[in-house]
C-alpha cells in the first residue's frame, strides 16, 4: 500500500503543475469515484448517500460524501488544505528583451525560497483567457517541456554568492527562453496562442489574459539509500490535497464527510476561493438545514487542517524546541501554538491523538521555539469563520518552500490511514 500510495502521489504532483491542474486532477480522480459536479450558478437537487463536488475559480474545490447519518446527529468531518505553493509568476507585460536573450518578467508568489529556483529546468502552466469567434473562453495549457532557465551568475563574478547573497527578485530571477537575432523580438501572447493551438486546437483571435507559473520539470521520485524520502515540487501542501483525497475515497459510507482544496493559503487566503473568504460556508450553506439547525451541525462538526509541518533538520537542529522536533517517517505531527497560529486546542488534539492510537499510527508534537515566530495555515482561519473545533496536523517536510521539498516515504501511508478514519469516525468529541 505505501508503495502504491507514494507512486499516485508522484502521478498527482506530475499533473498538477498549478493550483488549476492541481483542481482538474482532483476533479477527474472525484468522478471516476462517482462524484458529481455541482455548478455554484444552477440550482441544486442533493440526497442522502450523495457524491458531491464543487470548484470555483478552477482553483478550489470542495468534495461532499453524505452519508447515511443524519448530520443533525453526527455532525461533518472536514479536512482542509491548499492547492497552492510558492512559485515564479509571469507578469502581464512579460517581455523582456536583453543582450540577444528573450527573457520573462516574474513576480514572487508566496514565501519562496529563491536560491533553489536558479539552474533548473523550467516549464510553464496555467489558465489562459482568449477570445475566439467573438466568445471569450479560457483553457489550462502546460508546456511540460523545459522551456526557461534561470542561470546562476558563476562564482568568478560573484565571490560572495556562498556568503549568503541578497536576491533582487526584480533583476535577478526573470528567466531566459530564447536566444535572438540582432534586431529580433518576441511577443508572448504569440507564444501562449501557438500553445492553445498545440493543446486544445483552438485558433485564438486574441489571448486576452493569463495566470502563469513556471514549475520545475523534474519528476519528484522516492529517493534515499533505502527510499526513504520524497523528493519533488508542491509537497506544501499538495501532499495533503491527494491524503484527503485518498481517505475520504476509502471512508465507510455512515457519516458525512467534506474535503475542503482551497487557493491562495500561501499569500493569506483573502479571497473569493480562499479559506478566508466565503466559499466554503455558502456550500455548507447550500447543503444543510438552515437557521438553528446550520449551527448545531456546525458545533457536532471537526475540521482537520491538513499542512506540512518542520521536520527537524540535522544540521540545523537549533531552529526547533528540544521537546518538538518532529522527525520524518515517524508519523503525522499535531501542531500547537497558544497565540492561535494554529487552531488546535487539546480536545482537538486529544481526539486526534486517540484517533492515532487506535489505529496504530505514530504521532509528533510540534510548537516553534518561543523566540521565532510561527507560521500559520487555513485552520485557525476556517475556525474564525465557521466556529468549527479545529485540528492543525500535518506531515513533517525538510526544504519547505522549496522549488523541491523533502518527505518522509513512510508517512503518507500514516496519514491516509488516520484521515481514513477520521472521516469513517461514529463518534466525535
Amino acid at each position: 500500500m505505501r508503495e502504491e500510495l507514494n507512486q499516485g502521489l508522484i502521478d498527482f504532483l506530475k499533473a498538477s503543475p498549478t493550483p488549476f491542474h492541481a483542481t482538474r486532477s482532483l476533479a477527474q480522480r472525484l468522478e471516476a469515484a462517482g462524484y458529481v459536479r455541482l455548478d455554484e450558478r444552477e440550482a441544486w437537487r442533493v440526497e442522502s448517500g450523495g457524491r458531491y463536488y464543487i470548484t470555483r475559480n478552477d482553483s478550489s474545490l470542495i468534495a461532499v460524501k453524505l452519508g447515511k447519518r443524519s448530520v443533525l446527529e453526527g455532525g461533518l468531518r472536514l479536512v482542509g488544505a491548499h492547492t497552492d505553493s510558492p512559485c515564479l509568476r509571469v507578469k502581464p507585460n512579460p517581455e523582456l528583451h536583453k543582450q540577444g536573450f528573450w527573457q520573462l518578467g516574474v513576480e514572487v508568489y508566496g514565501g519562496a525560497l529563491l536560491a533553489p529556483w536558479f539552474d533548473r529546468d523550467l516549464s510553464l502552466a496555467g489558465r489562459v483567457t482568449y477570445r475566439a469567434a467573438g466568445m471569450v473562453e479560457s483553457q489550462l495549457i502546460d508546456f511540460q517541456t523545459p522551456i526557461a532557465v534561470i542561470p546562476n551568475l558563476a562564482i568568478h563574478l560573484n565571490r560572495d554568492a556562498n556568503q549568503g547573497w541578497p536576491i533582487n527578485a526584480q533583476t535577478e530571477l526573470p528567466p531566459i527562453l530564447a536566444q535572438l537575432a540582432a534586431g529580433e523580438t518576441r511577443d508572448f501572447r504569440d507564444l501562449l496562442a501557438e500553445q492553445l493551438t498545440l493543446e486544445h486546437g483552438v485558433v485564438a483571435d486574441a489571448v486576452l489574459d493569463f495566470e502563469l507559473s513556471l514549475y520545475d520539470t523534474q519528476s519528484a521520485a522516492v529517493i534515499g539509500l533505502g527510499s526513504d524520502f520524497i523528493a519533488g515540487a508542491r509537497l506544501d501542501n499538495l501532499l495533503s490535497c491527494y491524503a484527503g483525497l485518498q481517505a475520504l475515497l476509502a471512508a465507510e459510507a455512515d457519516e458525512s464527510c467534506v474535503l475542503v482544496c482551497t487557493d491562495h493559503e500561501e499569500v493569506g487566503s483573502c479571497s473569493a476561493c480562499g479559506a478566508d473568504g466565503p466559499m466554503l460556508e455558502q456550500v455548507l450553506r447550500r447543503l444543510l438545514p438552515e437557521g438553528d439547525a446550520f449551527v448545531r451541525i456546525v458545533q457536532r462538526s471537526l475540521l482537520v487542517s491538513a499542512d506540512n509541518a518542520h521536520g527537524v533538520h540535522p544540521n540545523y537542529a537549533d531552529k526547533h524546541d528540544g521537546n518538538h522536533g518532529p522527525k520524518l517517517n515517524a508519523g503525522p505531527v499535531i501542531k500547537v501554538n497558544s497565540n492561535q497560529r494554529y487552531a488546535t486546542n487539546s480536545e482537538t488534539a486529544g481526539f486526534f491523538r486517540h484517533l492515532c492510537l487506535e489505529n496504530e499510527v505514530p504521532v509528533q508534537s510540534f510548537v516553534t521555539r518561543s523566540d521565532m515566530g510561527c507560521g500559520s495555515t487555513i485552520g485557525p482561519i476556517t475556525a474564525s469563520q465557521l466556529g468549527i473545533r479545529t485540528v492543525d496536523i500535518g506531515l513533517p517536510t525538510f526544504a519547505m518552500h522549496s522549488i523541491r521539498e523533502l518527505a518522509g516515504s513512510h508517512d503518507l501511508a500514516h496519514l491516509v490511514k488516520v484521515l481514513t478514519a477520521f472521516y469513517s469516525s461514529h463518534d466525535l468529541p
